[in-house]
This record gives C-alpha cells, sequence and structure tokens, in this order.
C-alpha cells in the first residue's frame, strides 16, 4: 500500500533538509579552502525540525486550500455560446463531453492565501526554527562534534537517558535568541517564499504537489539558512 500524501511529503523534506546542510557544509569549507569533514549533528537537526515540522505545514497547506480554493468552476466559451443561443443539444453534447464548464483561477483566493501564508504561516515557522534549533544545541552541548557523538545524541539516542539534557536548556535565552533573529530571516524568507508560494498557488492544484516544489525550494533555503546560521 502506498504511503499516504502527508508521509511522502514528510519523508521527501527530511531528505531534502538533510541535503541542505550537508550543502552548506561542503559550500563552508569550499569558502574556507579546508577539507570538508560532514559534521552529522547540524545535518540530523535539521532531519529532526523537517519530522516534525512538515506535517502540521502540509495540514496548514490544506487548510488554505479548503478555505480559499485557488481554482473554482466557471462555465467553458462553448457553454456559455450554446447558453446565449438556447442550444440544448449543444450544452447536453458539451456536458457528455467534459466541455460543460474548465477550472479558473481565483485571484482574490490566490491573494488571500499567499499574505496569509507569508505572515501566519511564516512568521510561526521562523519562531519555531529557531526555537527548535537552539533548543537542541543547548541540550546537546556537552557532546563533541565527532560522528559518534552526533549520533549517539541525536536520532534515536534522543530516548536514551543523559544523551539529551533537556534541563540544560534555558529557555528563556532560547525565547531571547529566537527574538533577536526573527525579523532578519523573515525579510530574508520574504525576499524568496512569495515566489513560490505564487507558483505553487497559481500554477499546481494539489497540496501533494505544491508540498513537493516546497520541499524542493526548501533544499535551496537550507542551505542559505546553514550557512547564514552557522549550523
Amino acid at each position: 500500500m502506498a504511503p499516504s500524501p502527508i508521509v511522502t511529503a514528510t519523508l521527501n523534506s527530511a531528505v531534502l533538509a538533510v541535503l541542505s546542510n550537508i550543502f552548506a557544509q561542503a559550500i563552508r569549507a569550499s569558502r574556507n579552502n579546508t577539507p570538508l569533514t560532514i559534521n552529522p549533528l547540524p545535518a540530523l537537526q535539521f532531519l529532526l525540525f523537517a519530522l516534525l515540522s512538515t506535517p502540521p505545514n502540509f495540514l496548514w497547506q490544506d487548510l488554505l486550500e479548503a478555505t480559499f480554493p485557488s481554482y473554482h468552476p466557471s462555465p467553458t466559451a462553448e457553454a456559455l455560446r450554446s447558453a446565449a443561443a438556447s442550444d440544448d443539444a449543444g450544452l447536453d453534447d458539451e456536458a457528455r463531453a467534459g466541455r460543460l464548464v474548465e477550472p479558473r483561477l481565483n485571484g482574490r483566493n490566490t491573494l488571500v492565501k499567499t499574505l496569509l501564508d507569508q505572515t501566519v504561516g511564516a512568521a510561526v515557522n521562523t519562531l519555531l526554527f529557531s526555537c527548535f534549533m537552539h533548543g537542541v544545541q543547548m541540550a546537546v552541548a556537552h557532546h563533541g562534534e565527532g560522528p559518534g557523538d552526533a549520533v549517539a545524541s541525536v536520532g534515536w539516542g534522543l530516548l536514551a537517558p543523559g544523551r539529551v539534557r533537556y534541563a540544560a536548556v534555558e529557555w528563556a535565552v532560547v525565547w531571547a535568541r529566537a527574538r533577536a533573529e526573527f525579523w532578519g530571516l523573515l525579510l530574508a524568507s520574504w525576499r524568496f517564499w512569495p515566489l513560490v508560494s505564487v507558483v505553487n498557488y497559481v500554477f499546481l492544484t494539489s497540496v501533494e504537489a505544491r508540498s513537493l516544489v516546497g520541499s524542493l525550494a526548501g533544499l535551496g533555503w537550507g542551505v542559505y539558512i546553514s550557512l547564514v546560521t552557522g549550523k
């Protein structure tokens, strides 16, 4: 049995999130003219965030589409001509041929969805990303950066006692750091994500397809975020 669309979207996003961080590490090594040594810890942090954030984002896009559908059925030109001529036989022929109505872009709904996605959605995602990353970094700060330490600290190691020190997370500090970088990250996202949203809403009709395009766009965004945040 094929996995559900939300599971497929989550797995795609998780794989691309890891790749984006690895690409960022490669770019950083090239810029610094140093040998590339992959640090799995930040890659695993991006993996975990993708696994946690993709399902609610998928449901958010589903809610936006259900509330403000991008397309609505509209009579075709042939149907309008037949109706204007009171040609009932022509209308019957067009109905049988599936040419009675066609999807038409709803400009108002597309604008509303884009605004909601790039304000409410972007703000929540930005804050959650910052809080998650800073929180995880505090919780595993006592570990080294070698591959063994990283793998033990994140992933299945989260379930092991003492691997992740949740008590070491100072949430007041995490929140202060998230607030400090909020506007910088949000403004940077507005130079990229609105275009992705418009392309999704105008040219794609399913949430699954939009999620895939969003994940592919997120590959480039993840590289940028990894570089600017040093993760």
